[in-house]
């Protein structure tokens, strides 16, 4: 898995808990990193959940949930990293459905060892969208986070739903209201 997320995910932290209680969290765990990331190393998904559920007994906040705030973090991130994603595209469904059409597109060019998602999308009308979210890693909560994150950029109402198989499997269904 990609630095950055490490990164973004301690920052996320810092703001949260603050500078000594994330390094305090970090020195209690057993990390082949020893809980020092860079943006552009790889490092395995199982530190990202050890720390997440560090942060979790820490805070008393559930795994999945901090999993979801994260994904609105990192939305947050992607538009002010990349708003040139972001720019032509009308409504949240129309950005959601250019996630594995475009933006993993380039994600592959600048990183071709990334591991990604899957998603497949299916529009029903103007204004739903079908998305099945599929991973090697258990970050559905995250992905949900992201979904969320990205509705709220566009700023249009609309209701979220997900079905979850599992940690790896979800199909949200996102119809806008109007």
């Amino acid at each position: 898995m990609k630095g950055i997320v490490f990164t973004e995910l301690l920052e996320m932290a810092e703001t949260a808990v603050g500078e000594e209680a994330v390094d305090a969290i970090l020195d209690r765990l057993d990390l082949g990193s020893g809980g020092v990331y860079t943006a552009v190393g790889h490092y395995p998904c199982s530190e990202l959940l050890q720390i997440v559920s560090a942060l979790g007994e820490a805070t008393g906040v559930p795994d999945a949930d901090l999993q979801r705030r994260f994904g609105v973090w990192m939305h947050r991130r992607f538009v002010d990293s990349y708003p040139e994603f972001f720019r032509d595209k009308a409504t949240a469904l129309d950005m959601l459905d250019a996630i594995e059409t475009e933006v993993h597109v380039e994600v592959r060019k600048l990183y071709p060892d990334a591991e990604l998602p899957v998603f497949r999308t299916r529009r029903h009308g103007a204004d739903r969208l079908e998305m099945i979210y599929r991973s090697e890693r258990p970050l559905a909560a995250f992905c949900h986070g992201m979904v969320e994150a990205c509705v709220g950029h566009f700023g249009q109402p609309a209701r979220i739903t997900v079905e979850q198989a599992s940690d790896r499997e979800a199909v949200f269904d996102v119809r806008l209201e109007r």
